[in-house]
Protein backbone atom coordinates (compact mmCIF):
# COMPACT_ATOMS: atom_id res chain seq x y z
CA UNK A 1 0.00 0.00 0.00
CA UNK A 2 1.40 3.59 -1.04
CA UNK A 3 1.44 5.92 1.86
CA UNK A 4 -1.43 9.17 1.96
CA UNK A 5 0.64 12.31 0.97
CA UNK A 6 2.53 13.53 3.78
CA UNK A 7 3.20 17.54 4.37
CA UNK A 8 6.68 18.55 3.38
CA UNK A 9 8.62 20.12 5.96
CA UNK A 10 11.28 22.80 4.81
CA UNK A 11 14.34 23.17 6.53
CA UNK A 12 13.72 26.25 9.23
CA UNK A 13 10.27 25.91 9.14
CA UNK A 14 8.29 24.87 12.23
CA UNK A 15 4.83 23.56 11.59
CA UNK A 16 1.79 24.83 13.57
CA UNK A 17 0.68 22.53 16.63
CA UNK A 18 -2.42 22.02 13.95
CA UNK A 19 0.21 20.68 11.23
CA UNK A 20 1.46 18.72 14.05
CA UNK A 21 -1.57 16.64 15.02
CA UNK A 22 -2.31 16.58 10.90
CA UNK A 23 1.38 14.54 10.70
CA UNK A 24 0.86 12.53 13.54
CA UNK A 25 -2.59 11.31 12.44
CA UNK A 26 -0.98 10.66 8.42
CA UNK A 27 1.79 8.71 10.46
CA UNK A 28 -0.62 6.70 12.66
CA UNK A 29 -2.80 5.94 9.71
CA UNK A 30 0.16 5.19 7.85
CA UNK A 31 1.88 2.14 10.30
CA UNK A 32 -1.74 0.89 10.88
CA UNK A 33 -2.12 0.96 7.03
CA UNK A 34 1.25 -0.92 6.64
CA UNK A 35 0.73 -3.82 8.94
CA UNK A 36 -2.86 -4.44 7.61
CA UNK A 37 -1.55 -4.60 4.31
CA UNK A 38 0.88 -7.18 4.96
CA UNK A 39 -1.21 -9.85 7.36
CA UNK A 40 0.96 -12.58 7.32
CA UNK A 41 4.05 -11.14 7.57
CA UNK A 42 2.12 -9.07 10.71
CA UNK A 43 0.98 -11.75 12.09
CA UNK A 44 3.88 -13.97 12.09
CA UNK A 45 5.86 -11.00 13.84
CA UNK A 46 2.98 -11.48 16.55
CA UNK A 47 3.27 -14.95 16.83
CA UNK A 48 6.90 -14.35 17.20
CA UNK A 49 6.80 -12.47 19.85
CA UNK A 50 3.54 -14.18 21.60
CA UNK A 51 5.26 -16.97 21.79
CA UNK A 52 8.25 -15.23 23.07
CA UNK A 53 6.42 -13.72 25.94
CA UNK A 54 4.41 -17.54 26.74
CA UNK A 55 7.39 -19.24 27.20
CA UNK A 56 8.97 -16.62 29.67
CA UNK A 57 5.27 -16.38 31.75
CA UNK A 58 5.29 -20.44 31.68
CA UNK A 59 8.54 -21.82 32.62
CA UNK A 60 8.19 -18.57 35.64
CA UNK A 61 4.58 -19.93 36.15
CA UNK A 62 5.55 -23.12 36.22
CA UNK A 63 9.40 -23.16 38.40
CA UNK A 64 7.11 -21.14 41.14
CA UNK A 65 3.74 -23.41 40.87
CA UNK A 66 5.77 -26.35 41.21
CA UNK A 67 7.66 -24.97 44.51
CA UNK A 68 4.47 -23.11 45.80
CA UNK A 69 2.70 -27.13 45.71
CA UNK A 70 5.32 -28.50 47.20
CA UNK A 71 5.52 -26.39 49.94
CA UNK A 72 2.13 -26.73 50.44
CA UNK A 73 2.76 -30.44 50.85
CA UNK A 74 5.68 -30.61 52.62
CA UNK A 75 3.33 -27.97 55.21
CA UNK A 76 0.27 -30.47 55.05
CA UNK A 77 2.10 -33.03 56.71
CA UNK A 78 1.63 -31.51 59.91
CA UNK A 79 4.99 -31.49 61.60
CA UNK A 80 7.18 -28.90 63.25
CA UNK A 81 10.92 -29.96 61.85
CA UNK A 82 12.02 -31.60 59.24
CA UNK A 83 15.40 -34.08 59.03
CA UNK A 84 17.46 -34.72 55.91
CA UNK A 85 20.22 -36.98 55.23
CA UNK A 86 23.55 -35.54 55.61
CA UNK A 87 24.97 -33.73 52.21
CA UNK A 88 21.39 -33.59 50.53
CA UNK A 89 19.46 -29.93 49.82
CA UNK A 90 15.93 -28.66 50.13
CA UNK A 91 14.64 -29.74 47.17
CA UNK A 92 16.23 -33.25 46.21
CA UNK A 93 15.05 -36.79 45.97
CA UNK A 94 17.34 -38.03 48.77
CA UNK A 95 18.13 -41.73 49.18
CA UNK A 96 17.47 -43.90 52.26
CA UNK A 97 20.61 -42.92 54.12
CA UNK A 98 18.68 -42.90 57.96
CA UNK A 99 18.78 -45.09 60.49
CA UNK A 100 15.11 -45.78 61.62
CA UNK A 101 16.58 -45.96 65.33
CA UNK A 102 16.78 -42.17 64.79
CA UNK A 103 13.21 -41.85 65.53
CA UNK A 104 13.38 -43.60 69.15
CA UNK A 105 16.41 -41.91 69.73
CA UNK A 106 14.93 -38.09 69.18
CA UNK A 107 11.72 -38.55 70.68
CA UNK A 108 13.51 -39.95 74.08
CA UNK A 109 16.13 -37.77 74.27
CA UNK A 110 14.87 -34.46 72.39
CA UNK A 111 12.72 -32.09 74.50
CA UNK A 112 8.68 -30.82 73.18
CA UNK A 113 8.88 -33.87 70.41
CA UNK A 114 5.25 -35.69 70.65
CA UNK A 115 5.46 -37.28 67.36
CA UNK A 116 8.79 -38.70 65.27
CA UNK A 117 8.45 -40.57 61.71
CA UNK A 118 9.70 -40.97 58.29
CA UNK A 119 9.46 -42.10 55.41
CA UNK A 120 11.27 -43.21 52.01
CA UNK A 121 10.89 -41.89 49.07
CA UNK A 122 11.48 -43.48 45.59
CA UNK A 123 11.52 -41.86 41.90
CA UNK A 124 9.26 -43.08 39.94
CA UNK A 125 11.39 -41.10 36.46
CA UNK A 126 10.31 -37.73 36.03
CA UNK A 127 8.58 -35.93 38.81
CA UNK A 128 6.43 -38.70 40.50
CA UNK A 129 7.70 -40.27 43.14
CA UNK A 130 6.26 -43.33 45.38
CA UNK A 131 6.65 -42.08 49.21
CA UNK A 132 6.62 -44.70 51.75
CA UNK A 133 5.00 -43.94 55.20
CA UNK A 134 3.49 -44.65 58.45
CA UNK A 135 0.35 -44.13 58.00
CA UNK A 136 -0.89 -44.01 61.88
CA UNK A 137 2.19 -41.69 62.49
CA UNK A 138 1.13 -39.16 59.77
CA UNK A 139 -2.63 -39.30 60.35
CA UNK A 140 -1.71 -38.66 63.84
CA UNK A 141 0.84 -35.40 62.50
CA UNK A 142 -2.35 -34.08 60.16
CA UNK A 143 -5.59 -35.70 59.47
CA UNK A 144 -6.51 -36.99 56.27
CA UNK A 145 -9.54 -36.48 54.28
CA UNK A 146 -10.47 -38.90 52.18
CA UNK A 147 -12.54 -38.80 49.10
CA UNK A 148 -13.26 -42.37 48.31
CA UNK A 149 -11.74 -45.42 50.34
CA UNK A 150 -9.59 -45.27 53.14
CA UNK A 151 -6.58 -46.35 54.77
CA UNK A 152 -4.34 -49.36 53.98
CA UNK A 153 -5.32 -52.73 54.50
CA UNK A 154 -3.05 -54.88 53.31
CA UNK A 155 0.76 -54.57 52.21
CA UNK A 156 0.11 -53.90 48.33
CA UNK A 157 -2.04 -50.92 49.16
CA UNK A 158 -1.47 -47.53 47.81
CA UNK A 159 -3.13 -44.25 48.87
CA UNK A 160 -3.17 -41.46 45.60
CA UNK A 161 -4.05 -37.76 45.77
CA UNK A 162 -7.15 -36.57 44.26
CA UNK A 163 -4.88 -34.73 41.48
CA UNK A 164 -3.10 -38.16 40.75
CA UNK A 165 -6.35 -39.78 40.56
CA UNK A 166 -7.24 -37.43 38.35
CA UNK A 167 -4.65 -37.54 35.87
CA UNK A 168 -4.03 -40.88 35.97
CA UNK A 169 -8.10 -41.87 35.66
CA UNK A 170 -7.47 -44.03 38.71
CA UNK A 171 -10.63 -44.91 41.41
CA UNK A 172 -10.77 -47.41 44.31
CA UNK A 173 -10.11 -50.60 43.69
CA UNK A 174 -7.94 -50.21 40.46
CA UNK A 175 -4.62 -51.84 39.82
CA UNK A 176 -1.72 -50.37 38.71
CA UNK A 177 2.50 -51.03 38.64
CA UNK A 178 5.57 -49.45 40.41
CA UNK A 179 8.64 -50.09 41.08
CA UNK A 180 8.14 -53.64 39.29
CA UNK A 181 5.05 -54.52 41.81
CA UNK A 182 1.54 -54.53 41.43
CA UNK A 183 -0.38 -52.32 43.69
CA UNK A 184 -3.88 -52.00 44.59
CA UNK A 185 -5.70 -47.94 44.77
CA UNK A 186 -7.38 -48.46 48.68
CA UNK A 187 -7.90 -44.78 49.16
CA UNK A 188 -7.95 -41.49 47.30
CA UNK A 189 -7.47 -38.22 49.70
CA UNK A 190 -7.67 -34.33 49.47
CA UNK A 191 -4.58 -32.97 47.77
CA UNK A 192 -1.97 -31.23 49.93
CA UNK A 193 -0.27 -34.55 51.94
CA UNK A 194 3.24 -34.98 51.02
CA UNK A 195 3.09 -36.71 48.07
CA UNK A 196 1.13 -37.71 44.80
CA UNK A 197 1.27 -41.38 45.70
CA UNK A 198 1.78 -43.26 49.42
CA UNK A 199 2.57 -46.41 50.38
CA UNK A 200 3.53 -48.63 53.30
CA UNK A 201 6.91 -47.48 54.86
CA UNK A 202 8.12 -51.08 55.59
CA UNK A 203 7.00 -52.13 51.97
CA UNK A 204 9.01 -49.98 50.18
CA UNK A 205 11.82 -50.24 52.02
CA UNK A 206 12.00 -53.57 51.49
CA UNK A 207 11.39 -53.38 47.63
CA UNK A 208 13.99 -50.75 47.32
CA UNK A 209 17.07 -52.81 49.22
CA UNK A 210 17.20 -49.96 52.29
CA UNK A 211 15.07 -52.24 55.41
CA UNK A 212 15.38 -50.11 58.68
CA UNK A 213 16.03 -46.97 56.57
CA UNK A 214 14.67 -43.18 55.88
CA UNK A 215 14.75 -40.58 53.23
CA UNK A 216 13.27 -38.00 55.69
CA UNK A 217 12.09 -37.44 59.63
CA UNK A 218 9.40 -35.58 60.96
CA UNK A 219 9.22 -34.62 64.35
CA UNK A 220 5.85 -32.95 65.98
CA UNK A 221 6.45 -30.21 68.56
CA UNK A 222 4.06 -29.87 71.97
CA UNK A 223 3.96 -26.44 70.67
CA UNK A 224 5.00 -24.84 67.62
CA UNK A 225 6.74 -22.04 69.67
CA UNK A 226 9.05 -24.70 70.71
CA UNK A 227 10.10 -25.58 66.94
CA UNK A 228 13.28 -23.90 67.25
CA UNK A 229 14.21 -25.31 70.45
CA UNK A 230 14.03 -28.88 68.85
CA UNK A 231 16.09 -27.92 65.95
CA UNK A 232 18.60 -26.87 68.34
CA UNK A 233 18.93 -30.02 70.37
CA UNK A 234 18.42 -32.24 67.17
CA UNK A 235 21.51 -30.30 65.67
CA UNK A 236 23.81 -31.21 69.20
CA UNK A 237 22.38 -34.65 68.84
CA UNK A 238 23.25 -35.19 64.76
CA UNK A 239 25.83 -32.74 63.51
CA UNK A 240 26.21 -32.10 60.04
CA UNK A 241 22.60 -33.75 59.30
CA UNK A 242 20.53 -30.24 57.80
CA UNK A 243 17.39 -29.95 60.23
CA UNK A 244 15.17 -27.20 59.48
CA UNK A 245 12.06 -25.62 61.15
CA UNK A 246 8.93 -26.05 58.41
CA UNK A 247 9.00 -21.97 58.26
CA UNK A 248 12.73 -22.38 57.31
CA UNK A 249 12.47 -24.99 55.00
CA UNK A 250 9.63 -24.17 53.06
CA UNK A 251 11.71 -20.43 52.46
CA UNK A 252 14.30 -22.40 51.19
CA UNK A 253 11.72 -23.58 47.83
CA UNK A 254 12.10 -20.80 45.32
CA UNK A 255 13.25 -20.13 41.62
CA UNK A 256 16.67 -18.49 43.20
CA UNK A 257 17.51 -20.70 45.99
CA UNK A 258 17.21 -24.18 44.52
CA UNK A 259 19.53 -25.66 42.49
CA UNK A 260 20.35 -24.53 38.97
CA UNK A 261 16.59 -23.62 38.84
CA UNK A 262 17.18 -19.57 38.72
CA UNK A 263 19.79 -20.11 36.44
CA UNK A 264 18.06 -22.54 33.58
CA UNK A 265 15.10 -20.11 33.56
CA UNK A 266 17.49 -17.06 32.60
CA UNK A 267 19.22 -19.54 29.36
CA UNK A 268 15.28 -19.86 28.45
CA UNK A 269 14.70 -15.93 28.92
CA UNK A 270 17.47 -15.48 26.94
CA UNK A 271 17.11 -17.63 24.00
CA UNK A 272 13.48 -16.52 24.30
CA UNK A 273 14.37 -13.15 23.75
CA UNK A 274 16.77 -14.53 20.66
CA UNK A 275 14.28 -15.70 18.90
CA UNK A 276 12.18 -12.51 19.12
CA UNK A 277 15.06 -10.32 17.93
CA UNK A 278 15.45 -12.56 15.14
CA UNK A 279 12.02 -12.60 13.97
CA UNK A 280 11.48 -9.26 14.41
CA UNK A 281 14.54 -8.44 12.40
CA UNK A 282 13.90 -10.25 9.16
CA UNK A 283 10.27 -9.06 9.12
CA UNK A 284 11.50 -5.46 9.62
CA UNK A 285 14.28 -6.22 7.16
CA UNK A 286 12.25 -7.59 4.29
CA UNK A 287 9.01 -5.23 5.17
CA UNK A 288 11.71 -2.19 4.30
CA UNK A 289 12.51 -4.26 0.77
CA UNK A 290 8.94 -3.97 0.28
CA UNK A 291 8.73 -0.85 0.75
CA UNK A 292 11.68 1.01 -0.49
CA UNK A 293 9.47 3.21 -3.17
CA UNK A 294 7.32 4.29 -0.02
CA UNK A 295 10.63 5.15 1.80
CA UNK A 296 11.76 7.34 -1.47
CA UNK A 297 8.31 8.64 -2.46
CA UNK A 298 8.64 9.76 1.68
CA UNK A 299 11.66 11.27 1.37
CA UNK A 300 10.88 13.43 -2.00
CA UNK A 301 8.30 15.03 -0.27
CA UNK A 302 10.39 16.09 2.41
CA UNK A 303 10.86 13.49 5.47
CA UNK A 304 13.83 13.23 7.15
CA UNK A 305 15.35 10.52 9.12
CA UNK A 306 13.57 11.17 12.01
CA UNK A 307 10.46 10.68 10.55
CA UNK A 308 11.41 7.63 8.93
CA UNK A 309 12.45 6.31 12.27
CA UNK A 310 9.37 7.28 14.22
CA UNK A 311 7.25 5.62 11.79
CA UNK A 312 9.61 2.04 11.59
CA UNK A 313 9.60 2.32 15.13
CA UNK A 314 5.97 3.01 15.87
CA UNK A 315 5.24 -0.18 13.61
CA UNK A 316 7.50 -2.51 15.58
CA UNK A 317 6.24 -1.02 19.20
CA UNK A 318 2.65 -2.05 17.71
CA UNK A 319 3.25 -5.12 17.15
CA UNK A 320 5.28 -5.69 20.28
CA UNK A 321 2.20 -4.86 22.12
CA UNK A 322 -0.38 -7.05 20.10
CA UNK A 323 2.42 -9.50 20.57
CA UNK A 324 2.47 -8.91 24.36
CA UNK A 325 -1.16 -9.33 24.74
CA UNK A 326 -1.33 -12.67 22.72
CA UNK A 327 1.60 -14.03 24.53
CA UNK A 328 -0.33 -13.37 27.55
CA UNK A 329 -3.55 -15.05 26.46
CA UNK A 330 -1.67 -17.85 25.62
CA UNK A 331 -0.12 -18.47 29.14
CA UNK A 332 -3.82 -18.97 30.67
CA UNK A 333 -3.79 -21.55 27.56
CA UNK A 334 -1.09 -23.37 28.99
CA UNK A 335 -2.30 -22.97 32.35
CA UNK A 336 -5.49 -24.74 31.50
CA UNK A 337 -3.78 -27.36 30.17
CA UNK A 338 -1.60 -28.16 32.35
CA UNK A 339 -4.51 -28.28 35.29
CA UNK A 340 -6.37 -31.00 33.12
CA UNK A 341 -3.73 -33.10 31.55
CA UNK A 342 -1.12 -33.42 34.34
CA UNK A 343 -2.28 -31.75 37.57
CA UNK A 344 -0.17 -34.23 39.22
CA UNK A 345 3.08 -33.27 37.83
CA UNK A 346 3.19 -29.84 36.93
CA UNK A 347 1.29 -26.65 38.52
CA UNK A 348 1.82 -23.28 36.64
CA UNK A 349 0.60 -19.94 38.71
CA UNK A 350 0.23 -16.53 36.91
CA UNK A 351 3.21 -14.61 38.13
CA UNK A 352 1.91 -10.98 37.81
CA UNK A 353 5.06 -9.09 38.57
CA UNK A 354 6.72 -10.81 35.54
CA UNK A 355 4.74 -9.52 32.63
CA UNK A 356 5.71 -5.69 32.62
CA UNK A 357 9.40 -7.96 32.78
CA UNK A 358 8.53 -9.88 30.25
CA UNK A 359 7.01 -7.24 27.88
CA UNK A 360 10.33 -4.46 28.53
CA UNK A 361 12.17 -7.86 27.39
CA UNK A 362 10.01 -8.60 24.37
CA UNK A 363 9.49 -4.50 23.09
CA UNK A 364 13.74 -4.18 23.33
CA UNK A 365 14.35 -7.51 21.75
CA UNK A 366 11.68 -5.74 19.25
CA UNK A 367 13.34 -2.73 19.02
CA UNK A 368 16.95 -4.22 18.77
CA UNK A 369 15.17 -5.99 15.80
CA UNK A 370 14.47 -3.02 14.09
CA UNK A 371 17.69 -1.28 14.51
CA UNK A 372 19.68 -2.24 11.57
CA UNK A 373 16.83 -2.71 8.71
CA UNK A 374 15.96 1.22 10.26
CA UNK A 375 19.44 2.48 9.29
CA UNK A 376 19.21 0.77 6.09
CA UNK A 377 16.07 2.52 5.24
CA UNK A 378 17.05 6.18 6.16
CA UNK A 379 20.56 6.11 4.56
CA UNK A 380 18.74 4.82 0.90
CA UNK A 381 19.23 7.67 -1.87
CA UNK A 382 15.76 9.72 -2.42
CA UNK A 383 16.61 9.02 -6.26
CA UNK A 384 17.58 5.62 -6.18
CA UNK A 385 14.43 4.09 -3.99
CA UNK A 386 12.30 6.08 -6.15
CA UNK A 387 13.98 3.45 -9.04
CA UNK A 388 14.06 0.76 -7.50
CA UNK A 389 11.78 -2.04 -9.09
Amino acid sequence: MRPGRTPKVTPGHRPSSRGNGILKLLVNKLIFANLLHRPLRTFLSVLAIGVEVTMILTLVGVSHGTLDATSRRARGVGNDVLIRPPGSIALSLTSAGMSEKLLVKLKDEVPHVTIATGSVVQSLGGLDTLTGVDFTAMNAMAKFKFLAGGPFQQDQDILIDEHYAKQKKLHVGNHLKLVNQDWTVRGVYEEGKLAHILCKVDVLQNLTGNPGKLSQIYLKADNPANAQAIVDKAKELLPGYPIYTMEEFTSLLTASSVGLLDQFVGVVIGVAAIVGFIVVFMAMYTAILERTREIGILKSCGAGPSYILNMLFRETFVIALIGIVFGILLTYGTQWLMQHAVPASLVQETVYYWWPITAAIAIAGAALGTVVPAIKAVRQDATEALSYE
